[in-house]
């Protein structure tokens, strides 16, 4: 039997491991190389949300410890047989690493891995750095990018700023029209985009078409059922996230052709065909993703920073400690169960599936720890219901049709 728990606290259900049951490798490791950033973003859950412990951390990664990792991604892909692996760039702002470091970094664990092994590194980046330099160096070490922008410039000055209050939506704007030009797109993997309701929706959408995203992936702001997001509150059947997600949709699916992908709708559209979500917060496939602090210290996923202080500690590191032995965490295992691991209300919804009860740290509360549906749960039963409703529509339109 495992705790339903988190860094050994909030035990309050008990989830039952089936016989013969076993973790799944990770595929996705997140190395955070460097815990600080240019810009002073007031939504960013590093920085202004419950776990501070970014204060005490290294600035980079140093060289060794990026070695450490790199071991241990590379034992781990033997132990597992894997063929593939994906490596996420992450910070704070990974560009402040500078490219020597990042450099490092990529070839090291390619190096490590071997070259039968398909690495696929992405960076996550802010775009306030991002020039000609280092866009030649992706291309050399076939990075790719994807840059945070939250519409135009009104929507982005909301919250990216800088810490003296300067605007970044020039910086940024600049970066992405020479990443989308034809010499460097290959590089775009696409655009990542936290919701405001003050913002409109669908203008919000066009700004970001503007730049040409192969894809743009839309993100709820995190909150949880002790700390709500803006204009979210705890229990109230209200669903303004989902209204402003379904204005974004109805101008998406409705296009003459198709623009960009939307992660989220995509991922919903397959599921609800049968599919296998790809992506965590959709869906009930196990989650396969792990952090490398700065200092090395292996994490669960690091959005739970929006829930309490060492909320995705594990107690491993690197130079200690293999990706097997974090596999076998009830941090872990519960992200992998499925249906089993959600909350009795969720379980009960006949949506479930579709929704894999919301993303993880949304489920928070001080009282039953995550033992609860996502504190989204009436937008997202909203979202799925009207997608659903449409899409069924649609295919029983094209059905008498070729009748």
């Amino acid at each position: 039997m495992t705790n339903h728990t988190v860094g050994g606290e909030w035990m309050n259900s008990v989830i039952v491991v089936p016989p013969g049951w076993r973790p799944q490798a990770f595929r996705q490791f997140v190395l955070k190389i460097h815990s600080r950033c240019d810009l002073a973003c007031s939504h960013c859950y590093v920085y202004t949300m419950a776990d501070q412990r970014w204060r005490t951390r290294p600035r980079v990664m140093s060289r060794e410890t990026i070695d450490q990792t790199a071991k241990r991604i590379a034992e781990h892909v033997r132990s597992h047989g894997l063929t593939s692996i994906d490596v996420i760039m992450h910070g704070g702002e990974p560009l402040l690493a500078g490219p020597d470091r990042i450099t490092h970094c990529v070839s090291g664990v390619r190096a490590a891995v071997g070259n039968a092994v398909d690495v696929r590194v992405n960076i996550q980046t802010n775009g306030t750095l991002l020039g000609s330099d280092y866009l030649r160096l992706f291309q050399e070490l076939q990075v790719s990018l994807s840059v945070s922008l939250d519409g135009d410039q009104a929507a982005q000055d909301r919250h990216r700023r800088r810490a003296d209050g300067r605007s970044s939506y020039a910086e940024v704007s600049r970066a992405l029209r020479k990443l989308s030009a034809e010499q460097h797109r290959a590089l775009f993997s696409g655009l990542l985009c936290t919701i405001d309701l003050r913002n409109d929706p669908v203008a919000t959408y066009e700004s970001l078409l503007c730049f040409s995203p192969p894809k743009i992936d839309f993100l709820l702001p995190h909150g949880n059922w002790s700390i709500p997001p803006r204009e979210r509150s705890p229990g109230s059947p209200d669903t303004p996230y989902a209204h402003w997600l379904i204005a974004v949709f109805e101008r998406w699916y409705g296009a003459a052709r198709q623009e960009t992908n939307i992660r989220m709708f995509d991922e919903i559209i397959n599921v609800l065909l049968g599919g296998q979500s790809r992506v965590e917060g959709i869906g009930l496939s196990p989650v396969r993703m792990v952090v490398v602090e700065t200092d090395g210290a292996i994490e669960q996923s690091d959005s739970l920073a929006s829930t309490y202080q060492g909320a995705a500690m594990t107690g491993l590191h690197v130079a200690d400690d293999s990706f097997d032995t974090a596999l076998r965490l009830p941090g872990f295992i519960v992200r992998q169960l499925g249906a089993q691991a959600l909350a009795a209300e969720c379980q009960a919804c006949h949506v479930h599936r579709i929704c894999g009860g919301g993303l993880y740290p949304h489920r928070f509360s001080y009282d039953k720890g995550f033992d609860n549906a996502s504190v989204y749960c009436p937008d997202l039963y909203h979202l799925i219901s009207h997608i659903r409703n449409r899409f069924d529509r649609d295919i029983a339109a094209l059905r008498r049709r070729s009748l």
